[in-house]
């Protein structure tokens, strides 16, 4: 067997970690190497155990998902896949632009959340799925407008910008190439840019950028 992926399960009810634990300990490629009911113990967990991906809620006691995740990111100890019950929820966009790298409802169907996970650990994004860009249309849109300076975007090729739009859009490397007639590793490439000049962790924090910079309007895509 090749590579494991790591996974710590952080929920505050054991009855949806036991849920969690059936679907991924029944995957070859994952492996559950701890278990927390708080956002502190998922910090414990990722200082120690430095997984690949954390499972993370967002609602719990004592340290909250949106702050575990902003700790866990910032110190670089582990990816970070946020579940939620609602779909238009506020924390769950809050852990998003603190370095969450996707967001799920907990009631996915398990080949979804198995999918995402390694998305995730292999390091690209979940972006694509239509709640995140609801959630981002509601805040955003109720936001009344611009929440950020597109000037900020300035520093961007043509090019880019273009490609920053696709991703917003959410459109893989792949379906960028094809969209733009460009090879994938080219595409690649415009990618890094992007998120290297605007200093971003990955996809999501462009995606939610593009939103609050006017680049994609909410109800738009």
């Amino acid at each position: 067997m090749g590579y494991v992926i790591r996974v710590v399960l952080v929920d505050d009810q054991e009855l949806m970690r036991v849920g969690f634990r059936m679907v991924l300990g029944a995957q070859e490629d994952m492996e559950i190497v701890g278990e927390a009911g708080n956002g502190q113990q998922a910090v414990e967990l990722a200082e120690s155990l430095r997984p690949d991906v954390v499972l993370m809620d967002v609602r719990m006691p004592v340290l909250d998902g949106v702050e575990a995740t902003k700790l866990i990111t910032e110190r670089g100890l582990a990816k970070v896949l946020v579940m939620t019950t609602f779909d238009l929820d506020e924390y769950a966009l809050s852990a998003l632009r603190n370095g969450a790298s996707g967001f799920l409802l907990k009631d996915t169907p398990p080949v979804q959340l198995v999918s995402a996970l390694r998305s995730v650990a292999s390091g690209d994004a979940v972006v694509s799925p239509s709640v995140t860009r609801r959630l981002l249309d509601r805040f955003l849109g109720s936001a009344g407008g611009e929440l950020r300076d597109a000037a900020m975007l300035d520093v961007l090729t043509d090019r880019e910008r273009e490609v920053l739009l696709l991703m917003a859009q959410g459109l893989s490397n792949t379906e960028i190439a094809r969209k733009l007639f460009l090879s994938e590793a080219t595409v690649k490439t415009h990618v890094g840019r992007v998120l290297s000049k605007l200093d971003l962790r990955d996809r999501v924090q462009a995606v939610v950028l593009a939103y609050e910079t006017g680049v994609v309007r909410p109800g738009e895509v």
